[in-house]
């Protein structure tokens, strides 16, 4: 054998391991579950069924942060949970302390740190980055090299699009009172933002809001209105035809 199980891993039927890979202490792997070569699943991160993983992923790792960082690692950080149906890129790395609901599709390279909720039928592309304590809710779409500032919460049906910015910090980590503002955009249900978009900290995107290719929002915007510019101003309304509502 080119791969280490341990013991007391419990794995389910039907389960395919690649080469040199590592699944430690009290992980569960649920049933016909597929994991590819130099993969390490971390103590107690729980699989379900029908779960792909590729290549060289890391999955319930531990925070590490920085000797200079503000950030403290909780030592009660529960496993990562990840849901029935998921498929899991190359070289993704997904923090202990994270769940991930049912059918969820995770593209190469992606990274989602700890204390982070994502519900059912989400797409992460490829390259994002999903900071820590993170909500994003069922059937929301992130494409590829997008930024997801910790403190985020993202609704369900949200679309981001290509590098898309978020930020949560005015103060730039110079004084200690940045920490009593510290606060992500909140991106509402159905609403869309295009490539290249920046969500100052704090916002609120409405529902149905669309926010054009390289704005930058720096206020809460109205509910099915289009935004363009920097910094984003209303241009019209979003059609009726595109809203959720009439959608088939």
């Amino acid at each position: 054998m080119n791969n280490f199980v341990h013991p007391q891993a419990k794995l389910g039927q039907n389960v395919k391991i690649g080469h040199f890979s590592v699944i430690e202490a009290g992980a569960v792997i649920g049933d016909n579950v597929t994991i590819g070569n130099n993969v390490t699943v971390h103590a107690g991160t729980v699989i379900g069924s029908n779960v792909f993983v590729s290549d060289n992923c890391v999955l319930g790792r531990w925070p590490r942060p920085a000797k200079t960082s503000t950030v403290k690692v909780d030592q009660d950080l529960p496993p990562l949970v990840i849901g029935d149906g998921t498929t899991i890129g190359a070289c993704s790395v997904l923090y202990r302390g994270s769940t991930f609901g049912t059918e969820v599709m995770i593209g190469d390279q992606a990274s989602v740190r700890e204390k982070c909720v994502i519900e059912n039928n989400v797409v992460i592309g490829r390259g994002v980055s999903v900071e820590n304590q993170v909500k994003i809710g069922a059937y929301t779409k992130i494409q590829t090299n997008a930024y997801i500032t910790a403190y985020t919460t993202l609704e369900e049906r949200v679309f981001i699009a290509p590098g898309v910015t978020t930020t949560n910090d005015n103060f730039m980590g110079r004084t200690k009172e940045r920490f009593k503002f510290l606060r992500g955009p909140h991106v509402k249900r159905g609403a869309r933002v295009g490539g290249g978009s920046i969500l100052l900290p704090g916002v609120t995107v409405a529902e149905e809001s669309f926010i054009a290719a390289g704005a930058v929002v720096h206020r809460d915007t109205e509910p099915a209105k289009l935004y363009v510019g920097v910094p984003a101003k209303v241009l019209r309304d979003v059609p009726e035809r595109e809203k959720l509502e009439n959608q088939d």
